[in-house]
């Protein structure tokens, strides 16, 4: 990766979560200004978490695009492990399950991975569907059917099927303006990918600053208390802005088209966050699990992702106007 735009971006990212780990350390230990000290220790929580994630992924891009088509594999597998165990399963769903871990996640991303659009867009919500209501009925266990086998499809889905496409921007034919410098094979996806992991990652962190700032009316305060209307407004504009002011690490976009780009990013992470923040309130569970220091389980930190890289990946489609099958 020697792509000065994509090195910039890189390391501009990791200088920004110096600087605000540097102002999270120095709040946790000046208790006497005032604020409150779970919001402190929160925010640096959210803050390790981001050095986990963009450390990963950033030693993923130096490996090149086969490593990170496999590092987002391996974070869909553990997802997804991190959603069925969160509901019991009985004896006939077993083998179904076998199946999927084994053998449908695997074959999703290798077709992600040779770019057979035409296959996998609809590999795991067609014949992944047919295929886990035809072994859980082969089982021969009919007791709640439709509930254990729609969990599991729900789960294939949200966890394999949505993050996936966020690994497809890698595969994406991108467009670049004609007056452009040429740049070296891959970055400009590359950029692309790292530009939504940031908006994103971003738009969650202004939520939650927002809604503590000025949120007063909760969106659903039986689904989650932290996430005000305040909040999504504050965050959405938040996120349009810095789009449009990195609109040049988005190869096809315009700053325009990056700024609606940020927007609907924003509102697509905030209907993860809720829809997840839903499961867990009815399984009764805090986080989906504890891998991530400081923020749960993986679940819990690509949830807003899983919902905004497929719709980002249509945007970027229309904006390139370039066929992919």
């Amino acid at each position: 990766m020697n792509d000065p735009r994509t090195l910039a971006l890189i390391v501009g990212v990791l200088a920004l979560l110096s600087i605000v780990t540097a102002v999270g350390q120095f709040l946790r230990r000046h208790p006497d200004r005032g604020l409150d000290p779970a919001a402190v220790r929160s925010f640096n929580s959210r803050i390790r978490g981001w050095w986990i994630m963009c450390t990963v992924l950033a030693a993923a891009f130096w490996l090149g695009t086969t490593a990170t088509v496999v590092l987002f594999g391996l974070v869909s597998f553990w997802a997804l492990r991190e959603f069925i165990t969160l509901t019991p399963t009985r004896l006939g769903d077993h083998r179904a399950l076998f199946w999927v871990f084994f053998a449908f996640t695997p074959a999703h991303y290798v077709l992600v991975s040779y770019n057979r659009y035409d296959i996998y867009s609809v590999f795991l919500p067609l014949y992944g569907t047919l295929f886990v209501l035809a072994r859980v009925a082969i089982a021969g266990d009919s007791k709640r059917f439709l509930e254990r086998t729609a969990k599991i499809q729900a789960g294939l889905v949200v966890c394999v099927y949505c993050l996936s496409f966020a690994a497809a921007l890698l595969q994406l034919p991108v467009a670049t303006p004609p007056s452009a410098e040429a740049p070296l094979p891959g970055t400009a996806n590359f950029r692309l990918l790292f530009f939504l992991i940031l908006l994103v990652q971003f738009a969650d962190c202004m939520q939650y600053v927002w809604s503590r700032m000025i949120g007063r009316r909760l969106v659903a305060a039986s689904v989650s208390s932290n996430r005000t209307w305040e909040g999504l407004l504050g965050s959405a504009v938040s996120t349009s802005l810095l789009a449009s002011v990195l609109w040049w690490a988005a190869p096809p976009y315009q700053p325009w088209e990056a700024a609606l780009a940020g927007f609907v990013i924003s509102l697509m992470g905030f209907a993860g966050g809720m829809t997840m923040s839903a499961i867990k309130r009815d399984r009764g569970v805090t986080d989906y699990g504890t891998l991530v220091t400081g923020h749960g389980g993986v679940l819990d930190r690509i949830d807003s992702t899983c919902f905004a890289a497929p719709v980002f990946y249509h945007i970027t489609l229309l904006v390139t106007d370039v066929a992919v099958l």
